[in-house]
Formats: structure tokens, C-alpha cells, sequence
């Protein structure tokens, strides 16, 4: 694989290769789902190479294009093994929310050229909309689907990772493409959204339950993430009266600070208790009314919220 850094002929430099460090995380983030095991495949990618006699590693011709096909490969193990470990999670599972600066994730990405129609934004491509519906994809989909589409391997490349041929990894990608929803369908300008989710927010703390089936779609949907380690909704919540009910019921508990917040690049909030933050809830809406909110609680999956 081409890789943004150029290699040297001798030993790249650490400054050379730590650079890539960046790109490899993003990938392996969108990979699976999680931060902290994105950073882990990422550090094994590192440890792989430099376990590597000198002989070879000079026998590299592009160090940044070998440690994305290793990283990628690493994912794609951990993707299929994660099927099995999450059958034995507590409750649903969400993928990591980030905050807006996430230690250099590029949780908002752009780029000076224009996409082919079929492409996913690098923008799109770590909203929670965008990584739920990557959680449906088969490991080998997800891997074609977001070196292709999101990163744009060619299909060659991507076929060193997958272990198929490239025709099969089109194959790949075009089946999780039809998984995607259209960009832009059905979506909001962002500040249209950042509304509605202001206007949640204040409803929700009025406890207004006829104001807040009013902003959700008849068939909307609360998935919650606690892990075992928070109190959670084992089964994802449906129905506008049904979601606005346990949201009041919620506000009613007990002290807690909302806040708007940007999440996975998205306009999204967050509840803090006593300083710490408690639970990150993302978004989806389409025409104009939320149908989707995602509501993370699991501690772990909130240690960027409460750092720094």
C-alpha cells in the first residue's frame, strides 16, 4: 500500500514512522469500533515490525504501506473474534464515542479532492450512525468497505489484507455499501441539528414529555451501553412515548449537568455527575425528528470524556 510518508532506503527514522502512527490509528478506530483496541492493534502492528531482523526491515520498500496491511490484518483477526467476545457482553454494545479533539483522532477529517459518488466522507465515516451500521457487516465487509471506500485502497491492495482476490473484495465492499445509507439522505445541516438536539436537551430537563415526542419519530430507538459496569436498559427502547417517558423518569432521579457537546463529530450531549461524565449520547435523525440515540454509560468506554 502507498504510504503518506516516504521510505528511506535505510532504517526509516523514528520521527519517519511514528508519523504513520496517526493514519494507522484512524484506520484501525474505524476498523473496530474502539479506541483503546484500535491502539493496541496499532502498537502490535509496531512491536511485529521492529521484532523484524534489520535485513528485512531495509528489504521494505514502503514501511508505512507494511505496517497498514499488518495493522489491517491484525483488525481483521480481532474483528472476528470480537463476534465471540461480545456474546458475552453485558447488555448492547455501542462503539466508543469520541470527543471532539481525541488525542489526535481525526474525528474530523475533509480533504482538498472531490469523492467518487459511491465514497463515504472521512467526515461520515466515524459518526455513530456510520459505525453502528458497520457493526452489521461481516469482518471481511467491513475490512473491504473501509480500506476502499473510506481510505481508498484499490481493491489490489485491499486483497492483501482480506487473503481474497480483488474481484471478491469488490464483491465485499459493494455488499456493505448497500448497507449504507445514501450520503446526506434523509439528513440535516449541522446546525439544523445542533437545534434539535439543544431543543432535546432543554425539554428533556423540563421534563416535557409531550415536547419530547414531539422532536422523536413514531418508531425512534434508545440503544444503551453500560457494560455491567453502569446501570443500563438491557433491550433498545422504541417508540417516541415509550423513549420520552424514560427520559423524563430519568430527570427525575437525581441531579445531573447536560451538556452539548460534539460527539464522533456530531452534534450530540453528555450528563456529568459530581465533575465526571456518565453517560455520552449521540444522534441520528432524518426529517427532521431524532430516530436513533445512542446512549453510552460503560466507564471504560468514557476515559477520554474524563481526561484531560
Amino acid at each position: 500500500m502507498t504510504a503518506d510518508a516516504g521510505a528511506e532506503s535505510a532504517e526509516p527514522s523514528l520521527v519517519v514512522l511514528m508519523g504513520e502512527r496517526h493514519r494507522m490509528v484512524n484506520l484501525a478506530y474505524r476498523l473496530l469500533g474502539s479506541l483503546s483496541d484500535a491502539e493496541d492493534a496499532v502498537q502490535e502492528a509496531y512491536a511485529r515490525w521492529y521484532a523484524m531482523p534489520r535485513a528485512e526491515r531495509d528489504a521494505v520498500g514502503s514501511p508505512g504501506g507494511w505496517l497498514t496491511t499488518v495493522t489491517s490484518r491484525i483488525c481483521l483477526n480481532l474483528l472476528n473474534s470480537a463476534r465471540v467476545r461480545r456474546e458475552t457482553y453485558v447488555g448492547q454494545w455501542i462503539p466508543e464515542p469520541l470527543p471532539e479533539h481525541a488525542g489526535g483522532l481525526a474525528v474530523r477529517a475533509g480533504g482538498s479532492h472531490t469523492d467518487p459518488a459511491d465514497r463515504i466522507t472521512l467526515d461520515e465515516s466515524v459518526s455513530m450512525a456510520f459505525l453502528v451500521v458497520l457493526e452489521s457487516m461481516t469482518p471481511a465487509e467491513r475490512v473491504a468497505f473501509v480500506l476502499h471506500d473510506v481510505f481508498r485502497y484499490s481493491f489490489a491492495e485491499v486483497a492483501e489484507v482480506v487473503g481474497r482476490s480483488p474481484g471478491a473484495c469488490r464483491q465485499l465492499a459493494s455488499a456493505a455499501r448497500r448497507r449504507v445509507r445514501p450520503p446526506g439522505a434523509g439528513a440535516m445541516p449541522p446546525d439544523r441539528k445542533a437545534g434539535l438536539v439543544r431543543e432535546f436537551k432543554q425539554v428533556w430537563a423540563a421534563k416535557d414529555i409531550d415536547a419530547l415526542i414531539g422532536l422523536l419519530d413514531p418508531d425512534a430507538t434508545v440503544t444503551t451501553d453500560g457494560g455491567g459496569l453502569a446501570p443500563a436498559v438491557a433491550h433498545p427502547v422504541t417508540g417516541g412515548r415509550e423513549i420520552a417517558t424514560a427520559c423524563a423518569d430519568l430527570a427525575a432521579r437525581g441531579p445531573l449537568t447536560i451538556l452539548e457537546r460534539a460527539v464522533n463529530g456530531e452534534p450530540g450531549l453528555i450528563s456529568r455527575r459530581d465533575g465526571a461524565t456518565v453517560a455520552v449520547l449521540a444522534f441520528d435523525v432524518d426529517r427532521g425528528r431524532i430516530t436513533r440515540i445512542w446512549a453510552v454509560l460503560n466507564p471504560e468506554k468514557l476515559r477520554l470524556w474524563n481526561t484531560g
